[in-house]
């Protein structure tokens, strides 16, 4: 029976954190986060209490990884630490909802930026004259949806053909990504002009505008945890996960801080709240309309490699489950000769593209981001649980800060949760019950392979 290969070295798993992590948020999510604190100073402290969260997950996540470095990443750890139900339902939420609108999403904002040269994708192609669209009138496809479409079936061909050419082919566009971000952030602080003295707050600051921020913030921050899903496809996982997970972390703060120094430098805090786009204001100010162009460009590179990792991570997430009885058997399939879980990448991207036909993506990833924290902080808190449970597990790395590092990102995650929840409470319970609409297939599958679990060893 054909098995997944370790053929991801450091680099692609750092260029898997990195440029999963940076998609469009670096150009979007200023604008909001300015618009719930109020000034320059306090989105910073967002930033950095952001990115110290997500380093306190990584930092966890690094001593799970190491000890188990299987595939599917939080799938084996809920398993292991609370029961095959809640690796279940983890897997259930990626294949369906997070992962798949994710991917969505981010197909979707490629052609948006792409409409910046070519209008036309915008366009009509045809319409469904039945109550599926907004508002329950007629669905429109546009030619961008299809394009979009064909992205993802495009990434997904070539993922089928290997993880170790979807790992090359993430390090070569993270690196000219990160690249083109540097060369936004050098334009910012070295050759733009500092903007009038602000007249004031463009908000006052409230707690729940802080946590509104706070969202908008890890949202931009979200992804760090993906190299997790390809563990077994990692070279030496022991020392190379922990090192991605880390420094890669790391890597995106520092990234992010910058870019928000240029953006702060040339455009005020009431400039940046009113404009959708910030990096292309920032560069058009600078060169004109030639560098809000170029800023399309470094978008829809950005873009690009996140889709890509996100393809090639969340596949490994389905097949993990199916590998464990939990999900239809043929996902569980790997390639004899690519040895890739070619029938799960090929399931999770059709998924993808069908959500970017229906338009109902966004809201489905809006659903699911409340139950989604619930289970990332079980995740990080299995690192104590398993220091409890199977005390004996080798651990090649142990979290940095145990136990008050796993602590406060799960305190952190709980208010989170409880603050959304009282914010907006139809898409909580929404987001819950689409994930509990799991539980029944559980059933059935759980029934259906009776055989007892057996983890794997390593």
């Amino acid at each position: 029976m054909a098995e997944l290969r370790r053929e991801l070295g450091t680099w692609a798993a750092a260029s898997i954190v990195v440029g999963t992590v940076i998609g469009s948020g670096i150009f979007l999510v200023p604008r909001a986060m300015v618009q719930r604190v109020g000034t320059p100073e306090m989105v910073f402290v967002v930033w950095v209490f952001g990115g110290l969260l997500s380093l306190a997950g990584a930092l966890s996540y690094s001593e799970l990884a190491a000890a188990m470095p299987e595939a599917g990443g939080e799938y084996a750890y809920l398993r292991e630490a609370y029961g095959p139900i809640w690796g279940y339902l983890y897997s259930w939420t990626q294949m369906f909802v997070a992962k798949s609108g994710s991917i969505a999403t981010l197909a979707t904002g490629f052609f948006y930026y792409l409409t910046t040269f070519f209008p036309v994708l915008d366009g009509v192609f045809f319409t469904i004259p039945l109550p599926l669209g907004p508002n329950w009138g007629p669905l429109e496809i546009r030619y961008g949806q299809i394009f979009a479409m064909v992205l993802i079936g495009a990434l997904a061909w070539l993922n089928y053909f290997g993880v170790k050419l979807g790992g090359n082919v993430q390090v070569v566009v993270t690196g000219v990504k990160v690249g083109l971000i540097a060369f936004i952030i050098v334009a910012g602080l070295g050759f733009g002009q500092y903007h009038a003295p602000a007249a004031g707050p463009v908000a006052p600051l409230t707690v729940a505008g802080f946590f509104a921020a706070l969202v908008a913030a890890l949202w931009a921050y979200d992804g760090w945890n993906n190299v997790a899903m390809v563990a077994s496809e990692v070279r030496n996982p022991q020392r190379n996960l922990p090192r991605a997970l880390i420094w890669g972390t790391i890597s995106v703060i520092g990234i992010y801080l910058l870019a928000n120094a240029a953006y702060f430098k040339v455009l005020s805090a009431s400039e940046v709240a009113g404009t959708p786009r910030v990096a292309a204001e920032m560069l058009r100010r600078i060169f004109g309309n030639a560098g809000a162009g170029a800023v399309s460009i470094a978008a829809m590179i950005s873009i690009f490699a996140a889709l890509n990792g996100s393809i090639l991570t969340g596949s490994r997430v389905p097949y993990a489950a199916a590998r464990d009885g939990l999900f239809f058997r043929s996902i569980a399939t790997v390639h004899p000769r690519y040895a890739t879980p070619s029938v799960s990448i090929l399931a999770l991207s059709g998924w993808a593209a069908l959500l970017v036909l229906s338009g109902r993506y966004e809201q489905l990833f809006t659903y699911v981001i409340f139950a989604s924290w619930i289970l990332y902080g079980m995740t990080t808190a299995a690192v104590i649980v398993l220091r409890k449970k199977r005390p004996e597990m080798p651990r090649p790395y142990r979290a940095l800060g145990y136990p008050w590092v796993p602590i406060v990102f799960v305190l952190v995650a709980l208010a989170l949760v409880l603050s959304t929840l009282f914010d907006s409470p139809r898409e909580s319970f929404m987001g819950i019950f689409l994930i509990l609409l799991g539980l029944p297939f559980y059933f059935y599958w759980r029934k259906k392979d009776e055989k007892p679990h057996k983890s794997q060893g390593y």
